[in-house]
């Protein structure tokens, strides 16, 4: 009878210590600062890894990541959506929010840049692309080009206005499919759905498939820059600083380098 008792004893120790565990481990996750980053789609691969990598150095914080177009992304702001640092693939959009004073001038910074690119379905013994240059789109074996909504995608206003400077906008802008940011472009030359589109260097380079061919860099007007910045509306500006901070340091710099974007060292 004693044993018993004993052994009933013991359970319920175990069970309000593990009850006790339980409770620790849920209010410490409690505690965790939370910071929600809008990042313009073609920062998908660099900003998770950087998300991985802050949050490693900042295990009190919890980093959810947006991914979209520019435009789209900033007009979430605009609207009053929950963002605390913002990211874009354009200065235009960045432009919008500080005149809007929805971004603390101050935190803003340009971290990176890349380059535009012209991609094809890759060649293969059925299927041999006759896209070699800018002006080959105006052919008439090229039916139809993907490219981002210059209203939303940035990646889509540096390939419009690299047409438009090429002089070739009227031979081919009945060709012209829009998608909603880069990531949409790349799937749909990946898929063979269309003849080229247009997407940053970074994103060819990490398609990770062998399914399209670069086929050439193509010249824009403005550098493609990306700048970054905490919004005013966020109720955490301080770790949202820190994480801006990480990502302008010099981890991070490898990070973007790594994928394919160039840094500077004027930060």
């Amino acid at each position: 009878m004693e044993k018993n008792h004993l052994i009933i004893v013991i359970a319920a120790v175990v069970l309000v210590g593990t009850a006790a565990m339980v409770l620790m481990t849920s209010s410490q996750a409690d505690e965790r600062t939370e910071i929600t980053v809008s990042a313009a789609a073609s920062l998908t691969e660099s900003f998770t890894e950087i998300e991985q990598e802050f949050e490693a150095l900042h295990p009190d914080v919890d980093v959810n990541m947006n991914f979209a177009g520019s435009g789209s992304l900033r007009m979430q702001i605009e609207a009053g959506a929950p963002i605390d640092v913002f990211a874009s693939a354009s200065r235009k959009h960045m432009d919008l929010l500080e005149g809007g004073q929805m971004i603390d001038t101050e935190t803003r910074q340009d971290f990176a840049e890349n380059s535009l690119v012209l991609i094809v379905p890759a060649s293969s013994e059925d299927n041999e692309s006759n896209i070699v240059t800018l002006e080959d789109l105006s052919d008439g074996s090229v039916t139809k080009i993907a490219i981002g909504d210059p209203d939303v995608a940035p990646v889509g206003k540096y390939a419009k206005g690299a047409i438009e400077e090429a002089g070739l906008w009227d031979d081919v802008s009945d060709k012209v499919i829009y998608t909603e940011n880069v990531k949409q472009v790349l799937v749909y030359v990946e898929n063979g759905e269309v003849d080229a589109g247009f997407v940053y260097m970074t994103d060819a380079m990490a398609s990770g498939t062998d399914d399209i061919d670069i086929v050439a860099e193509i010249p824009v007007n403005t550098s493609i820059s990306y700048p970054i910045a905490v919004v005013s509306s966020s109720a955490e500006k301080e770790v949202s600083q820190e994480f801006i901070d990480f990502v302008v340091s010099d981890e991070g710099k490898a990070i973007f380098e790594k994928y394919g974007f160039t840094v500077t060292d004027i930060y």
